[in-house]
């Protein structure tokens, strides 16, 4: 298991107009690629064939302690849909993404934001 601990962003929608228009959503998005392409070459990181990842929403500030506490792990069932992250995420580290043939993700809740990757070829049960 390895962990990427920073906001994932989803794909956003782009026109031609983003080249020269710079929308704030296309130039966080351009920051994140940058950040996560950054980490997987530090991280020796290389996606494969097959993805197996949780993607861990941030909670909002606003939200009280006990709402919190109640919601940590839970199921994030709003906004940003999970085939937009994970188009981000394939967007940003692969090249080419038709040798992907297998995809397990979820996105939960969580006091800190981040992506965990699972490499289940690699995991032994005792």
């Amino acid at each position: 298991m390895i962990r990427y601990n920073s906001n994932a962003i989803a794909k956003p929608r782009m026109t031609r107009a983003d080249s020269w228009k710079k929308r704030p959503i296309v130039l966080r998005y351009w920051e994140y690629k940058d950040d996560i392409k950054r980490w997987a070459h530090d991280n020796a990181f290389n996606l494969g064939n097959e993805i197996y990842a949780t993607f861990y929403i941030a909670m909002p500030k606003s939200w009280s302690a006990k709402k919190k506490i109640s919601m940590d792990g839970k199921n994030h069932q709003q906004r940003p849909d999970i085939d937009n992250l994970l188009k981000g995420l394939m967007d940003a580290l692969l090249e080419e993404d038709s040798h992907i043939h297998t995809v397990y993700a979820r996105k939960v809740w969580s006091n800190e934001a981040g992506i965990e990757f699972f490499d289940l070829n690699n995991i032994s049960i005792s």
